[in-house]
């Protein structure tokens, strides 16, 4: 590639990982007052996989990490940036998991960091591999979502814990010349005055470790879920509306929209609202629960390792999060297809 030529950001290849546990709606009803039932109703969701005691948010972002590298076609001293996406990470706030991720994978000197945007973190990755492309500094860069959601749930408070679990997705972002492999748009957007829809309260600078935090169980993620949903629903169903437009492309030749896969209440309702098609949506729920960054990643991997997902096809991937914050983007897969 000659300076002169512009440089776009490519979807290179996925990768994902995910525990072996399984933790059903059957399980959960002997831990909580709940039901398959009522579960099934309100989320679509069915089972989710919980990480191992000994198995950590890097662990599995490694793995997953290792797949989508292989998968590129590249070896690891070629990947010149590490982004992981987590509101789990191995430790409270140093190091980075991206450092620790990179450790595993043999990736040495090396720039690596980690985001918060919650269920949005993976497309808020999409947007930062792009403009690290697109300004010649990067020229292939690892993105990880990966969560060990268990390790914030409190297992008594039915609300949550029936709908999060455990798993990492990862993908390789290359430079192109080639205008058609290139990301169409990426829209990534928040809005703090909804801070306490979802919040994890402690550790933090305003409730440090003590004896409090654990007897209040601030230390659990706390979610309004009413509230989530509707501002859910409506937000993400504006957002991709206003990119598809933006871009001048019908929401019927999209062959895979890959949404955020927290509720599938919240799926079915923006994807009727765009006129989806059913084999349009992408739905892994019913088998995962919300795998919070790790979720459009792990739906991704799904749709390649079935074989749904070839080379030049469209993607539209759109999600909501903690923060709040909401991300959606367009952009064709670059990779190999099975």
């Amino acid at each position: 590639m000659s300076h002169t030529t512009p440089l776009y950001a490519s979807f290179r290849s996925i990768g994902a990982y995910i525990p072996k546990k399984i933790l059903s709606n059957e399980d959960l009803e002997t831990m909580v007052d709940t039901s398959d039932e009522w579960i099934t109703k309100r989320t679509g969701i069915k089972e989710r996989h919980i990480a191992a005691e000994d198995e950590y948010t890097s662990d599995m972002g490694a793995k997953a990490a290792a797949i989508a590298i292989e998968r590129a076609g590249l070896s690891t001293d070629e990947i010149d940036l590490v982004l992981c996406a987590t509101v789990t990470p191995d430790y409270f706030n140093m190091p980075s998991t991206a450092c620790v991720i990179s450790d595993k994978l043999g990736i040495k000197n090396v720039q690596a960091f980690d985001i918060s945007a919650a269920c949005s973190g993976f497309v808020y990755l999409l947007s930062l591999a792009k403009a690290f492309i697109e300004s010649g500094m990067k020229k292939n860069v690892l993105i990880i979502g990966a969560e060990k959601f268990s390790s914030i749930v409190d297992y008594t408070d039915r609300s949550t814990c029936i709908l999060f679990g455990d798993g990492a997705g990862a993908a390789v972002i290359s430079a192109t010349d080639k205008k058609e492999e290139a990301f169409i748009d990426v829209h990534a957007s928040a809005d703090g005055s909804y801070s306490d829809f979802l919040v994890t309260p402690a550790p933090g600078s305003r409730n440090p470790a003590s004896q409090k935090v654990i007897d209040e169980g601030l230390q659990y993620v706390q979610m309004k879920g009413n509230e989530t949903f509707k501002l859910a629903v409506k937000t993400l169903t504006k957002d991709v509306k206003e990119i598809l437009e933006k871009n001048g492309i019908a929401s019927e030749d999209i062959p895979h929209f890959v949404p955020h896969q927290a509720n599938y209440r919240i799926i079915k309702a923006v994807g009727d609202a765009l006129k989806m098609r059913q084999e349009q949506v992408v739905v892994t729920v019913h088998k995962y629960g919300n795998t919070s960054a790790a979720s459009i990643p792990m739906a991704i991997n799904d749709i390649w390792e079935s074989g749904r997902l070839k080379k030049g096809e469209l993607m539209l991937l759109d999600t909501f999060g903690g923060g709040l914050t909401w991300a959606s983007a367009l952009l064709p897969f670059a990779g190999e297809s099975i």
